[in-house]
């Protein structure tokens, strides 16, 4: 077991080893660009053991691929340029934690696997092992409160057509447990450990349940339960008589990493309107990455759900019937980077063939010639006195000869504000795209209208 490393050595270490990081392995966070004290200390501290235990994550082998990156749940093109820093001190929820995080490289197919069963299959593959090897390079007493995981991966889901998605399961050991974890024989002493853990799945808590199909009812292990739950993803899992599961969106509790180091044009620029302000009051919108002065939880969209649940079930109403709304996925509050999100799922009229268009030219004909003709009416539905900050907009796209069978969904992730000066004609098309996130599939996309007409 390493033995703590005094604060001067440590530095000579660091200085040492910060050429081949950087130039190489990219492995950790320089301690001198962190600005908090107590993070800094214990990046400095532990600075060797980090680097050991990067080296040796790095080498594991796990049944499909595994990658550390700071920031998890990115699409693909994202994720090839993204920082691979995924071992640090970080702050959460008034606590001191060392983060791992990374992406595991698995697709599990939601028809075959319930969530828990999903998340159980990448705790034991990809968590578990990386447990045991930081227990061989930290101390049991090392200083920091506890341990945390954040790990991103894919879903495979089919409903009238075939969409992948991305589930974030969030692990919180305190310290002692992480160790006890690693040194556990049995399956009952770890799952004892799990049960008094932090655990959730895509932002919501989560009682995970080892070599069983469903998760444990959260108050039988003895914790609170969600005040509301999140919206059900459907009947993703084997058994009829299955709970809900998390809706697959990025309702994430997020480990947060040092202020001023996320990656830029990570979420659109959304911002709250106050109580009694119309959402298109603003003169104009904040530019594309910037952050709202506000962030919300899951629990906000879940109050805000049970709020103005009789609205929403009159705009499901009048969307099936008259702006083609699906009618497995109800509008819903969710959250998306910390901001609560309206999201509505609408079934594109155009139908496309996949020998004269590309994903880009459907994304914007979607755009153009569908979406932007039914916004204005739309939006008149939407619950006007809710406080919201932007919607969550996907237009499914026939493409092909049988477009019930193979479709592709476009997302438009749009500022409230902004979505209203449009509808207003204050802002062009271009402009609320710009200032919006759009994803096709999942993999987020750049997109001028004008360029791909």
């Amino acid at each position: 077991m390493s033995k703590r490393p005094s604060m001067c050595h440590a530095l000579f270490f660091a200085s040492l080893l910060l050429g081949f990081v950087w130039g190489n392995a990219n492995a950790q966070i320089n301690p001198a660009k962190i600005t908090n004290p107590r993070l800094k200390a214990a990046e400095t501290a532990y600075f060797s053991q980090i680097l050991a235990l990067y080296r040796a994550v790095s080498g594991i082998r796990t049944p499909l691929s595994f990658e550390l990156s700071r920031y998890v749940g990115l699409d693909p093109k994202q994720e090839s340029a993204t920082d691979s820093r995924g071992i640090e001190f970080v702050n959460f929820r008034n606590r001191m934690l060392l983060k791992i995080s990374g992406n595991y490289n698995a697709a599990y197919n939601a028809e075959l696997l319930t969530q828990n069963e999903r998340a159980a299959h990448v705790f034991s593959e990809a968590v578990s092992p990386i447990v045991a090897l930081l227990a061989k390079e930290f101390p049991p007493d090392m200083a920091c409160d506890g341990i945390g995981f954040e790990i991103s991966y894919h879903v495979r889901i089919h409903r009238n057509f075939d969409y992948e998605a991305k589930e974030i399961l969030v692990v919180v050991f305190d310290r002692a447990d992480a160790f006890a974890f690693a040194s556990a024989n049995d399956d009952a002493g770890r799952q004892e450990i799990l049960n008094r853990s932090d655990i959730y799945v895509n932002g919501t808590e989560f009682g995970l349940a080892l070599n069983r199909q469903n998760p444990f009812d959260l108050e039988a292990i003895g914790k609170e339960p969600p005040a509301l739950a999140e919206r059900s993803a459907g009947s993703v899992g084997r058994a009829a008589n299955a709970p809900k599961e998390t809706a697959l969106h990025p309702a994430v509790v997020k480990i947060g990493t040092e202020p001023g180091t996320k990656p830029v044009n990570s979420a659109p620029a959304v911002t709250r309107a106050s109580a009694g302000e119309h959402p298109v009051a603003t003169a104009s919108a904040p530019a594309a990455g910037a952050e709202s002065s506000s962030t919300a939880t899951a629990e906000d969209a879940g109050r805000l759900q049970s709020q103005f649940q009789a609205q929403l079930d009159t705009l499901a109403s009048v969307g099936k019937a008259n702006f083609h709304f699906v009618d497995y996925a109800p509008p819903s509050f969710v959250l998306y980077q910390d901001k609560i999100v309206l999201q509505l799922t609408l079934r594109n009229t155009l139908q496309f063939s996949p020998d004269s268009s590309s994903i880009y030219k459907r994304a914007a004909q979607s755009f153009d010639l569908f979406l932007a003709r039914e916004l204005k009416e739309i939006l008149e539905q939407a619950p006007a006195d809710a406080l919201f900050d932007g919607y969550d907009i996907t237009v499914l796209n026939g493409v092909g000869a049988n477009p019930q069978n193979s479709s592709e969904a476009v997302e438009y992730i749009s500022p409230r504000t902004a979505l209203g000066q449009f509808v207003k004609a204050e802002i062009t098309g271009q402009q609320l795209i710009d200032q919006s996130v759009v994803l096709v599939n999942g993999v987020r996309i750049a997109l001028n209208l004008q360029l791909v007409e």
